[in-house]
């Protein structure tokens, strides 16, 4: 089990890293693909890149080509992308994000995983959920991206959830602010079927409790809705969300009403559910991350239980 910030942007370190041998399958030749990922690293300089953002942040070798397969709008601004990835080496842990190569597009996308790591195990699909902004990818997703368009994938990142069948139980409060519960569905998501898994064959990791605090502007805003809510209802001694929404001009439904507060996260909430048992992870604008990190360390929360990414 590991977990960290993300580093402070340096050099870029390395190679693009292996092109996955299985890329004609999608169109995307390894020659094409070297060119692509290539091409988008020499041309990524803005000091706003991912790449160079997350220079110093760990990747697997692995650049994939991944064809996309599904399409739908999960709120008005984020579009969410089932891709099918073709390289069988490609893996992730729960809570990873991706480089995101578009071929005619020089600069690189970074958006994090928003499935399970047993979705891709099960039918060598991912998901990723991308708000509307005027960022070359998020605007090509938006804009242009079709079924069965091509691009090219490959995993980054220190924030994860990655426990091993004899780790320790722990308990976990995963803190999001609007897209950022892209990560965090994926810990959610994965921790699900560690339980699943435990219940059907009597071994395995043995997950703790889990809190999922989600604040957005709005209830329209709120990413996954159904597939949070649905995983409460399965595990109910397990699983249990706090939806907190900061700009509601509407009436709440009367499904979301039990789970939904008014007004921010505050840090009471979060610290009453400290213990020596419990992980933090915490993902959305940098000024909620701060704020969130920074008061678990002066509540005496160790370092090492503080897991946060920023998305600029």
């Amino acid at each position: 089990m590991a977990c960290a910030a993300v580093m402070i942007p340096g050099l870029l370190r390395g190679s693009v890293g292996a092109v996955c041998t299985q890329a004609a399958s999608l169109g995307l030749t390894p020659s094409a693909l070297r060119h692509l990922t290539l091409t988008s690293v020499m041309k990524s300089k803005r000091k706003t890149d991912h790449l160079e953002r997350t220079a110093d942040v760990i990747r697997r070798e692995v650049v994939s080509a991944a064809k996309v397969c599904g399409a739908a709008y999960e709120s008005p601004s984020v579009k969410r992308l089932r891709l099918l990835v073709a390289d069988k080496d490609f893996s992730f842990k729960a809570g990873q994000w991706v480089d995101f190569f578009i071929p005619g597009v020089s600069v690189v996308g970074g958006f994090s995983i928003c499935s399970s790591p047993r979705l891709l195990e099960q039918e060598r699909m991912i998901e990723l959920a991308v708000k509307y902004t005027n960022h070359p990818p998020a605007l090509w997703i938006h804009n242009q991206c079709t079924l069965d368009s091509e691009v090219a994938v490959r995993v980054g990142g220190e924030f994860f959830f990655d426990p091993q069948p004899a780790d320790a139980s722990r308990n976990l409060v995963l803190i999001a602010g609007g897209v950022g519960i892209n990560p965090l569905l994926s810990i959610l998501r994965h921790s699900a079927d560690l339980h699943r898994a435990r219940a059907d064959k009597g071994s395995g990791y043995e997950i703790g409790t889990i809190k999922l605090f989600y604040s957005a502007k709005n209830t329209s805003e709120l990413l996954f809705k159904k597939n949070i809510l649905d995983l409460v209802n399965e595990f109910p001694e397990k699983i249990a969300c706090s939806l907190h929404v900061t700009k509601q001009t509407t009436q709440i439904s009367a499904e979301l009403k039990p789970y939904s507060t008014e007004g921010r996260i505050t840090e009471k909430e979060i610290r009453d559910h400290i213990s020596k048992e419990t992980l933090f992870y915490i993902c959305g604008p940098p000024p909620m991350t701060d704020f969130f990190s920074k008061q678990l360390e002066n509540s005496h929360v160790p370092k090492e239980h503080i897991c946060f990414e920023k998305w600029w």
